[in-house]
């Protein structure tokens, strides 16, 4: 039985489970600006090759265009996005003592309308009623304190750094993979035996269709959140802002790192710090309902499209998320396709009883 397990086979594949755990482990976390690059030059095949088909292109060329245009559209995302929020923190900063002041009267006049109300009640009760909305403010005043702290400020402008170098890495290894990708095919199923490729080929063709799948699904959820967030804010806002709202919720929620909280949640903040605090639960109420919509629909859609169970999409998100954070939204899901289609190749056999 011992010997058994010293076996040849089962030392293989011992050694490549260790060093699959220790790629997880170490490698992975930080070559996601690569492994994002590498994903989206496999999506991004296929309009590579119909455009060389239709304007009659090398591939140069054909991978120079599509690139320039993606790269186009996502700084132009992140231009609108970053410079809407600076502006929208630079004018709140600036207003912020004002802000201060109201507070401040609107607190003084809601003490004089306690000690009204409260006339003629037992002492204890009124300095209790009072103790507790001292307690209130002062955790308000503690929360707002602690998102201003110098460590939460630094924190964020250290980060930016580290974001720019991860984007300017993502954005060299994509080109070069949009440029290298048949060669790199060729040189993979090079060292692969006949029966092996086949199996990978299967493999490939599975994940290709299960990733349409889920963009089809990121799409269809996309228009729900559009739907949703246009007739919420029609709700709070003039039916023009509404709409133009509406589509900015739309276009970043495509994004499934950022989503529509990170315009809602800004948004609310700055009508909280102004003092319009119904305005600022409003936003904060529609964004928890499109979270909700979001993450009750997504898993049901992305188990139709992609044909894996809702339940273990759902898994494999949470677990993911709480593993690489909001990236892991996207490593978890893709995890499972890769465990099912290999088992489904044949690559990965698991008949075992217990």
């Amino acid at each position: 039985m011992v010997l058994g397990f010293f076996k040849k086979e089962y030392i293989k594949y011992f050694v490549l489970a260790v060093m699959l755990l220790l790629l997880a482990i170490f490698i992975l976390p930080v070559s996601i600006p690569i492994i994002l690059a590498l994903l989206t030059a496999i999506i991004m095949e296929p309009i590579v090759k119909f455009t060389q088909k239709t304007f009659k292109w090398k591939r140069k060329p054909a991978v120079i265009t599509n690139f320039v245009v993606f790269i186009s559209v996502i700084c132009g995302l992140l231009y609108l996005v970053i410079t809407k929020l600076f502006s929208q923190l630079i004018y709140t900063s600036q207003t912020i003592p004002t802000y201060i002041n109201n507070w401040t009267g609107l607190w003084i006049d809601m003490q004089n309308s306690l000690l009204k109300y409260t006339e003629g009640l037992p002492k204890e009760v009124v300095e209790s009623i009072q103790n507790k909305f001292d307690l209130t403010l002062e955790s308000m005043k503690e929360a707002l304190l602690d998102i201003l702290s110098y460590n939460n400020i630094s924190t964020l402008l250290t980060n930016i750094p580290n974001f720019l170098v991860s984007f300017i890495v993502f954005i060299i290894a994509l080109f070069l993979f949009m440029l290298d990708l048949q060669n790199l095919q060729v040189k993979f199923f090079h060292y692969l035996s006949d029966n092996t490729a086949g199996k990978v080929h299967f493999m490939f063709a599975s994940i290709k269709k299960v990733a349409i799948g889920f963009m089809k699904a990121q799409i269809i959820a996309s228009f729900i959140i559009l739907g949703a967030a246009f007739i919420g804010l029609l709700l709070i806002v003039t039916p023009k802002y509404a709409l133009i709202m509406a589509i900015v919720i739309w276009i970043i929620d495509i994004i499934p790192i950022l989503g529509s909280i990170a315009v809602l949640a800004p948004w609310a903040i700055y009508h909280y710090l102004t003092g319009d605090m119904v305005m600022g639960t409003k936003l904060t109420i529609l964004a928890i309902v499109l979270l909700v919509i979001r993450r009750a629909i997504e898993p049901k859609l992305m188990g139709s499209q992609m044909g894996i169970s809702p339940l273990a999409i759902l898994i494999a998100m949470f677990i993911g998320a709480k593993l690489f954070g909001f990236i892991g939204f996207m490593i978890g899901p893709l995890v499972v396709i890769i465990f099912i289609t290999a088992k489904e190749s044949g690559m990965l056999k698991l008949n075992f009883k217990i």
